[in-house]
């Protein structure tokens, strides 16, 4: 299968960001910089795989499509639609977060 571009959403690239943010005023330099690599290994997986993606919370929240993808070595979520010509992020959240909250509360996606 032809990779497809992997697009993230306002909110997602606002979930990447605190992240790094995190990481950063924890003075944990090396973990902001995994972190984007174990997040730039995920975007390359769902791009080439979108069908390998958990559609665990598509059947919770009835969101039909929705996939989500563990990141390597790290506790976060990506949350995503595989469209026909995109991967659709739509948030990078921690797996100890109230997902279907997160998914479905005020900042809906």
């Amino acid at each position: 299968m032809k990779a497809k571009p992997v697009i993230p959403r306002e909110l997602a690239n606002r979930d990447i960001d605190e992240v790094i943010d995190y990481y950063l005023a924890e003075s944990a330099q090396q973990a902001a910089l995994g972190f984007i690599d174990a997040l730039e290994d995920a975007y390359i997986h769902i791009s080439r795989n979108p069908a390998t993606g958990s559609p665990r919370y598509a059947h919770v929240l009835d969101l039909p499509g929705l996939r989500f993808w563990r990141l390597r070595r790290y506790p976060h979520l990506v949350f995503y639609i595989d469209r026909p010509d995109h991967i659709d992020v739509w948030r990078v959240l921690h797996g100890q977060r109230d997902i279907p909250e997160q998914l479905t509360g005020e900042d809906e996606v």
